[in-house]
């Protein structure tokens, strides 16, 4: 789960807030000591943390809390609103260009993931209509620009590259005339990185960021490095003027301490994180559902995103008809894995499920393996069997399991569980038919 200890602890205190019919200042200060050290264990920034406490604190100390109905689910609003806050209150989008090609301009550090987020980048721009071009100014690290091009390669965009024999600003100048003349509306520039910042790598981007003056400079800052990222933040900022961050990562990093920290210390908005290692597994960063889904209030309007990114509508309504008449079969869940495996690890969907805290999803023994598992057995079956499961009988199973590289206690599962669904699907239905003829019974227009 994204920032695991730290939606624990928060949840854990402010649980226990809400559990009481009157709160006293005592209890006020003392949820807010557990708040501090949750917030510093997960690697915030000092001064961030003491003013956001300080605020929390100032808030939940007041009238309209200590003498409401629900003073605990008062403080939790509270503690809500205030981290949406210290995370930039409102999605930040990227400043395009009223006269296109938009410039935007990637730098960091090496192994933040700049050139893998370009690729990313340029995917989420393809998708909303988009003609990105991808440029390779690393001329430095082995085999980055060869990187660029399968990455380009892999999501259908094309990779502007003059070898790593010529000065990055000449290639960057390059790409833009290029990226003129063959329409491409959107130019994302790879810049070079190195391990650690140092005055040669600043001034070539200073000479990059003024030769083609981009529309945006984002800087790529891997989540997990926390206050290590959050100073790279700073000292790029102050050389570059950057106008936004990507956190690459962040999936992984169960403590937070950057992404609650750079816009606080450098007042420059999180645009973008990267949520997994596919091409597909970027977001544009919304400070209010990540409050929520911290504080275990799950992130509806997300999941509604993905849902109707992944999911084929029409697949869907068809679905729906063969599961009332109880068509459904084998090739169906099937083609229903897929979807949901578009969607994203299970894991991070279930986090944005209202009411799913983090020590329901602690609990809940999540394995996408599982998936790839049932996945194997049903591809094992033959189209007879995956239409008729009835005629699986004991030689089947065992053939079955043998292709799926399972057992047969995993394929007898998985058929029970398909067999329940069925009769379950039977029950609804005959409900929904009942319900109809009474209502045809009371309502004789009722058509």
């Amino acid at each position: 789960m994204v920032f695991e200890s730290l939606a624990e602890k928060l949840q854990n205190t402010l649980g226990k807030l809400k559990g009481k019919g009157k709160l006293t200042e005592k209890d006020v200060k003392e949820a807010m000591r557990e708040v501090k050290l949750a917030l510093l264990e997960a690697d915030v920034n000092f001064r961030v943390v003491k003013n956001f406490v300080n605020k929390v604190k100032e808030r939940s100390i007041g009238h309209e809390v200590m003498e409401s109905l629900t003073p605990g689910q008062q403080v939790v609003k509270i503690v809500n609103e205030e981290l949406t806050s210290l995370m930039g209150k409102e999605e930040s989008k990227i400043n395009f260009a009223d006269n296109p090609p938009t410039v935007i301009m990637l730098c960091g550090l090496q192994g933040a993931g700049k050139t893998t987020l370009s690729g990313k980048l340029g995917n989420l721009l393809k998708k909303k209509g988009k003609k990105p071009l991808l440029v390779a100014c690393d001329i430095y690290r082995p085999a980055a620009i060869k990187q660029l091009q399968v990455v380009g390669g892999q999501v259908d965009i094309p990779v502007f590259s003059m070898g790593d024999k010529q000065n990055p600003v000449n290639i960057a100048k390059a790409a833009l005339e290029h990226g003129k003349k063959n329409g491409n509306d959107v130019i994302i520039v790879d810049t070079a990185g190195r391990l650690h910042i140092d005055e040669g790598l600043m001034d070539e981007l200073g000479n990059i960021k003024n030769e083609i003056n981009p529309n945006e400079i984002l800087l790529v800052v891997d989540a997990m490095t926390g206050q290590d990222a959050v100073s790279v933040a700073e000292s790029f900022n102050e050389k570059l003027d950057i106008d936004g961050v990507v956190l690459t990562k962040l999936d992984g990093d169960a403590r937070g301490g950057a992404a609650l920290s750079i816009r606080a210390v450098t007042g420059k908005p999180l645009k973008f994180v990267g949520m997994g290692e596919k091409l597909e597994d970027l977001e544009p960063f919304h400070p209010d559902r990540m409050a929520s889904r911290i504080l275990g209030m799950g992130d509806v309007l997300s999941l509604i995103e993905k849902a109707q990114a992944n999911i084929d509508q029409k697949k869907a309504m068809e679905l729906q008809n063969k599961l009332r008449n109880q068509d459904f079969t084998f090739d169906d869940f099937l083609d229903q894995l897929e979807q949901m495996k578009n969607m994203g690890p299970l894991s991070q969907i279930l986090e944005m499920v209202p009411g799913m805290n983090s020590k329901q999803l602690k609990n809940l023994n999540v394995d996408d393996k599982e998936l790839v598992k049932i996945e194997a057995i049903i591809k094992s079956m033959t189209k007879n069997e995956r239409n008729d499961p009835s005629i699986i009988d004991g030689s089947r199973r065992k053939r079955i399991a043998k292709g799926s590289g399972t057992n047969i206690q995993s394929v007898n599962r998985l058929l029970k569980q398909f067999k329940e669904t069925r009769k379950m699907m039977k029950q609804f239905s005959g409900m929904e038919k009942a319900m109809k003829k009474r209502g045809r019974m009371n309502f004789p227009f009722f058509k």
